[in-house]
């Protein structure tokens, strides 16, 4: 466009306004035609053995989890600035607790699950229920409850912590508060949520109005047995191969008010077609080896993944999977919250 004739007064004038707490809307682009011109995170990989592994394992021996309050590495989007996401909605970090250690009770705003990567004998205690985790378990920390992790085995033990840190803290009320004690006391015996609500029943009499799930803990062994039954359907979904969603019983609804849960199955050779979403997705694969192939066209990053790595696919960043020998990947993205907003939507294809 041809400059202006009064060019020298708006100049002056927007120098004017950049002197107080305003600003010209014109000269800005406050919502952008697509995710991709606001989007700054980037698809990205952590490597488990060689990289997340030892780096944590060599912090074991710097310093304690009672120090550290949880000896965490946060995994900071190469995309983004401070403070730390995995994306923009999205908080992810790896933690590790070594043989006879406690990483002390807290609670805090933000709603958490811990996917567990390696190891066995540690547990979590949430609300008073205490949980051993296997390899694969997806376990629940809903906002401002006490929790606190131990370890009764013998060998480290990793998880990946995913929070809603940035959703909550775009709104503000970041709350954070510290047991007196490193146990929370213990009100319920192991397994009670998973029989109370873990079956297609409930107690006669007792009700749940909480916006999380009441079972805390998802374990791997029942979730992977029905992928199982569900492949003998033979129903292979081009875009995701069998995929199923963590759900809270009592409403069919996501298990956490904020973040959506899953668990896929790709067999041996599975290639899904190109996929895109509004969510902001995290994955670790539990099982298999393969690849992600990521980016918008002539933008493609090719990333090569294998059981514990982590890697994380942006809003609306075109992406597509391969599962060079059969492979299950679990997953949490923001999805439950986009909804509830109304903004989540899909393309499958090019369409």
């Amino acid at each position: 466009m041809a400059e202006p004739e009064n060019q020298a007064e708006r100049e002056a004038y927007y120098a004017k306004i950049d002197k107080t707490d305003m600003s010209p809307l014109w000269t800005t682009t406050l919502v952008p035609p697509k995710p991709k011109d606001f989007v700054r995170s980037v698809p990205h990989l952590w490597d488990f053995d060689n990289e997340l592994c030892p780096l944590l394992t060599e912090a074991g021996g710097l310093i304690t989890a009672k120090e550290a309050n949880r000896r965490v590495l946060s995994l900071e989007n190469p995309g983004l600035d401070k403070p730390p996401r995995i994306l923009e909605s999205l908080y992810a970090g790896l933690q590790m607790i070594l043989p006879g250690e406690v990483a002390p009770a807290h609670m805090h705003t933000p709603s958490a699950l811990r996917f567990i990567l390696k190891g066995k004998g540690a547990w979590t205690a949430v609300s008073g229920e205490k949980s051993y985790m296997e390899p694969g378990d997806f376990i629940i920390t809903p906002s401002m409850t006490w929790h606190d992790h131990g370890h009764d085995g013998e060998d480290p033990f990793f998880w990946m912590d995913g929070l809603d840190i940035p959703m909550v803290a775009a709104f503000g009320p970041m709350f954070f508060e510290p047991y007196p004690e490193d146990r929370a006391p213990e009100s319920r015996p192991p397994g009670d949520s998973l029989a109370r609500y873990g079956a297609n029943m409930r107690p006669v009499g007792e009700t749940w109005d909480k916006p999380e799930s009441p079972i805390f803990s998802y374990p791997y062994a029942r979730s992977r047995e029905a992928l199982e039954e569900l492949r003998k359907n033979d129903e292979w979904d081009p875009y995701a191969g069998i995929k199923l969603e963590y759900i809270d019983p009592t409403t069919g609804g996501a298990a956490m008010p904020t973040m959506s849960t899953f668990l896929q199955l790709l067999p041996k050779g599975f290639k899904t077609e190109e996929y895109r979403t509004t969510e902001n997705t995290v994955y670790s694969p539990v099982e298999g080896t393969g690849r992600v192939i990521a980016g918008e066209p002539g933008e493609e990053k090719t990333l090569e993944w294998k059981p514990r790595d982590i890697f994380a696919i942006p809003c609306w960043v075109p992406y597509r999977l391969e599962a060079d020998t059969e492979a299950t990947l679990f997953s949490y993205t923001d999805r439950t919250a986009q909804q509830k907003l109304g903004l989540w939507r899909e393309m499958r294809g090019n369409a």
